[in-house]
């Protein structure tokens, strides 16, 4: 059974939340916000349940190598207007300042890290990348429904390291919607697919 944020107590808990930040741009601006803000019920229950959250996400194909255009810097910025509070952010996801940024947090506090692509393992699951990940939180918590079907580290190498691991609120949603049209479908039913990838969401 699949438990969710609710099956744990969060006080004082380091929770390392994988989110999909992956937004559209245009001439450096956040064009759609959607995902951000699908993110915040999640956010702000750890919050309000005395944790401290770690978040991590992709944005677009660096290919393993760090650069300016994707860097989460001004997502973070969005983020922290919605909550209307300060976010730490580190410029790499893995490096020991990163981690010891982590693990000093007090509760209540949100650090973002830099892009998960900007390294080679994250698309690759490379254990050791995965590894490092996890040293961010004691509480695993994906709330990426987007990318969750991706075979990649922040999402399965990360999860193997918790034993206290779970979905957030917006991959609950998604699930309970997806099992009421498949196991009790009322009559008539139109699905409609979007979005881009159509030809694998066909499959």
């Amino acid at each position: 059974m699949i438990r969710t944020v609710k099956a744990f107590d969060l006080k004082d808990q380091r929770i390392l939340m994988r989110v999909d930040f992956n937004v559209p741009f245009d001439n450096g601006c956040i064009v759609d916000e959607l995902r951000i803000h699908a993110t915040l019920p999640t956010i702000r229950y750890c919050l309000d349940a005395g944790a401290s959250v770690v978040l991590m996400s992709h944005f677009g194909r660096p290919g393993g190598k760090e650069n300016s255009e994707h860097s989460l810097i001004p997502i973070g910025e969005a983020l922290a207007g919605m909550l209307e509070m300060p976010i730490k952010f580190s410029d790499d996801c893995i490096s020991q300042d990163a981690i010891d940024t982590s693990i000093g947090l007090k509760p209540g506090e949100i650090h973002l890290l830099q892009n998960l692509r900007f390294h080679p393992g994250e698309v690759l699951n490379n254990p050791e990348y995965s590894e490092t990940l996890s040293r961010h939180g004691r509480v695993f918590i994906n709330d990426a429904f987007a990318t969750i079907h991706r075979a990649h580290a922040s999402n399965v190498g990360v999860a193997k390291s918790f034993k206290n691991r779970g979905i957030g609120f917006l991959i609950e949603k998604e699930i309970n919607q997806l099992e009421r049209i498949i196991k009790k479908p009322k009559s008539p039913l139109v699905v409609i697919l979007g979005g881009a990838k159509i030809g694998s969401k066909l499959k």
